[in-house]
């Protein structure tokens, strides 16, 4: 069997190839800081505030009684949703929401349409973990 001093060298080595692997991983993924502007952030927040994503998908994750938002600014344009955030429907209640928080939520769903498709099945998984479009 291995001695102690092989079973340390062997623990070593394992240690070493998993901190270098971890940390080639970390510096090498592509980040892209992107700037929001605070009219997206508040919109974030009312997503947040009113649990929008318990019904809503972005990216397909999040609830399944409503639809996936993801693209639905750039498909179908800002006054469509500013309807339902306006007067509700049948299945998504109103929530009496004032105009600064629907021109919010509108900016950040510009934002998350400009970010991208949101059909996960779509989407290639890179070896690293990373997808691409």
């Amino acid at each position: 069997m291995f001695t102690e001093k092989r079973k340390n060298i062997i623990a070593a080595l394992l240690i070493v190839a998993f901190l270098s692997y971890s940390f080639f991983l970390y510096f090498s993924l592509p980040v892209k800081n992107k700037s929001v502007s605070k009219e997206t952030s508040k919109g974030k927040l009312v997503w947040q505030q009113y649990n929008c994503n318990a019904c809503h998908q972005v990216y397909g994750l999040g609830g399944y009684l409503g639809p996936d938002l993801t693209n639905t600014y750039s498909l179908r344009g800002p006054a469509y949703i500013k309807a339902f955030l306006q007067n509700g429907t049948a299945t998504m209640p109103n929530f009496d929401l004032n105009g600064k928080e629907v021109n919010a939520l509108l900016a950040y769903l510009r934002d998350i349409a400009a970010s991208g498709k949101g059909d996960p099945r779509t989407f290639t998984i890179n070896n690293n973990g990373t997808i691409q479009q």
